[in-house]
């Protein structure tokens, strides 16, 4: 892929500014989107859930419109890019959660870059969760102001590290309260033009971290709802996600606070929804299934939109809709066109938002994860397995009627066989796309332990690679490894990040790039405790973390190209070399 290409198309197309008067800009709506990570669509109490109290978002869906029937993907990363591009995740590129299978192919043009380019100031805080490396960054992608992480999932929420613009920082207290802040600071700065700010928190998705106020409110309570399958739920982690579930709604009344206290209430759109099901087995409407799962329980979200004097307070929208009509539906109530030529799978519901009665033609929504898939229409879904469920009589998909109504089931298994051809024509079997390193437009990349490859003995802390260090690195014949492409050749500096004990201290390595090489020695320990567990309300399932020390190796030229880039220890003198969570390059040339 010729990466430069696209560079320059990715600039002249999607991040100038049109010529659009300041008056004109004035004029159009701010737009403020709200996503919860791993909220069910039961963790609200306008839902119906008595275990918790969300006054904040209730009170959201009261002064806007709600949506009956929302459908996002079964997990995160294929919801943020459908978000992002009003595409099927398939068709973007993203096949996974981690190690590069979340990112989205570069010639996909997204909802930031739409607003940019109608001359909106462009924001997110939180997790972004669709590429690291720029030009995956969302820093590349239109936002001109990033504040979170780029990983799946984190291991600590209190005063952690963090990325802005690209640069390693650390965060202040908890994680959800610091990006709401940031938000809010964010939007009084541009108070007086318009923005698109994406609010985008990473709870209450695991490990199950939340202040005390929030836990001491939930741990008293007596969990009255329960799953379907009470035999499944471990009340202990349903109470910490109820009490991040309260978190996040405090966090959105201040943020609603702040809109209304700068006077922007009437010209701010705001859209509040979740990625996926819930994360653990609780209360969500008696529907089956959960995260992961590609039944309604897995896939239906919430979705609140206000706009006050534009939409109707209080109304209700029975028609099913999916996160892929978000971008042509934000860009439709902001006057925006959308010019690209990739064909959307999403629809504008500005008709529904705004119109009495409008004619709506019928649709499908499908989703898929993992081989896994299903349909829904308006009235019935079919499930992975071809069986029929009327969810407008029957969302907890109890009675099948597939052997009833045949030939509605045959017609849908139809569509959904064709629709699965097209997923295996776009969908590659194998991801061949090497990590980028030497953007031209920007001078840090990021190749954490997550992107890397381990040989040797070497290990990962943890199954789930996203928040994950390598350990165990004890012989000269281990090596870490990229597969990476430098886009533009150059002189970078290098930092990795460690942590060693001091009865090691001494080995030293080398990173290797071609015929290129840098040499390092680990001369200071850092042998810090693991971290999390103090925090943790239930016990985890991810990697516990540490605090990793700097190291800065010095300067390596990389020669444009494609080939491995690699970590390899030289000399051992103690027991091990050293934990290795990430490293940076920062061009200098």
């Amino acid at each position: 892929m010729k990466y430069e290409f696209l560079f320059l198309i990715m600039t002249v197309l999607f991040t100038g500014c049109t010529n659009n008067s300041k008056q004109q800009q004035g004029n159009r709506p701010n737009v403020v989107v709200i996503l919860a990570d791993d909220q069910g669509w039961g963790d609200l109490s306008c839902n119906g859930n008595t275990n918790l109290q969300t006054p904040a978002i209730d009170r959201l869906a009261k002064d806007g419109a709600s949506f009956k029937w929302f459908y996002v993907c079964p997990v995160c990363s294929p919801t943020r890019a459908e978000f992002l591009t009003g595409r099927y995740s398939f068709r973007s590129g993203v096949r996974s959660t981690s190690t590069g299978g979340e990112r989205m192919n570069l010639d996909e043009k997204t909802i930031a870059q739409v607003f940019k380019n109608a001359g909106y100031a462009t924001a997110i805080f939180g997790k972004w969760h669709n590429g690291m490396q720029p030009p995956y960054h969302p820093n590349a992608r239109g936002f001109d102001e990033f504040y979170g992480f780029c990983s799946g999932h984190w291991g600590n929420y209190f005063n952690p590290m963090l990325e802005h613009n690209g640069r390693l920082i650390k965060g202040h207290g908890y994680i959800a309260n610091d990006l709401t802040d940031h938000a809010m600071e964010y939007i009084t700065k541009n108070k007086n033009h318009p923005f698109f700010v994406y609010l985008a928190y990473n709870t209450p998705h695991s490990p199950m971290q939340v202040p005390d106020k929030w836990w001491n409110n939930l741990q008293s309570r007596k969990i009255i709802l329960r799953n379907r399958d009470p035999e499944k739920e471990d009340t202990s982690f349903t109470k910490a996600a109820l009490a991040m579930c309260e978190n996040v709604d405090w966090n959105v009344g201040r943020l609603l606070k702040k809109i209304d206290s700068l006077g922007l209430k009437k010209n701010t759109i705001v859209v509040y929804f979740s990625d996926n099901g819930p994360n653990s087995w609780r209360w969500n409407g008696n529907m089956k299934g959960k995260k992961g799962w590609t039944d309604e329980g897995g896939v239906r979200s919430p979705l609140f939109i206000r706009w006050p004097g534009k939409i109707k307070t209080g109304k209700e929208i029975t028609r099913i809709a999916g996160v892929v009509d978000l971008l042509p539906t934000l860009a439709d109530l902001a006057g925006i066109s959308i010019k690209t030529k990739k064909k959307l799978d999403g629809r504008s519901l500005k008709p529904l938002l705004m119109g009495h009665d409008p004619e709506w033609k019928d649709r499908e929504l499908f989703t898929y994860w993992r081989g896994n898939m299903s349909l829904r229409t308006q009235k019935y879904r079919l499930d992975k397995e071809g069986r029929l469920f009327d969810i407008e009589k029957d969302p907890g998909q109890n009675h099948d009627l597939s052997g009833e109504k045949p030939e509605v089931a045959a017609r849908l298994m139809k569509k959904l066989s064709t629709w699965k051809s097209t997923v295996s024509a776009e969908l590659p079997v194998k991801d061949n796309r090497p990590f980028t390193v030497g953007y031209p437009a920007f001078r840090f990349a990021q190749l954490p332990a997550r992107d890397g490859v381990p040989h040797g003995h070497i290990v990962r802390s943890n199954r789930f690679p996203n928040c994950s260090f390598f350990t165990h690195w004890i012989s000269t014949e281990d090596s870490i490894t990229w597969d990476v492409e430098v886009l533009k050749k150059g002189d970078f500096d290098v930092t990795i990040y460690y942590t060693c004990p001091e009865k090691d201290v001494g080995s030293s390595f080398v990173l290797r790039f071609g015929k290129n090489k840098l040499s390092g020695k680990i001369t200071i320990p850092n042998d810090p405790p693991l971290r999390g567990m103090e925090y943790d309300r239930v016990k985890r399932m991810e990697s516990y973390v540490k605090d990793f020390k700097p190291l800065k190796m010095g300067t390596i030229h990389l020669q444009k190209g494609r080939g491995l880039l690699t970590l390899k220890a030289l000399d051992i003198p103690g027991s091990q070399v050293m934990d290795f969570r990430l490293m940076m390059l920062n061009r200098v040339k």
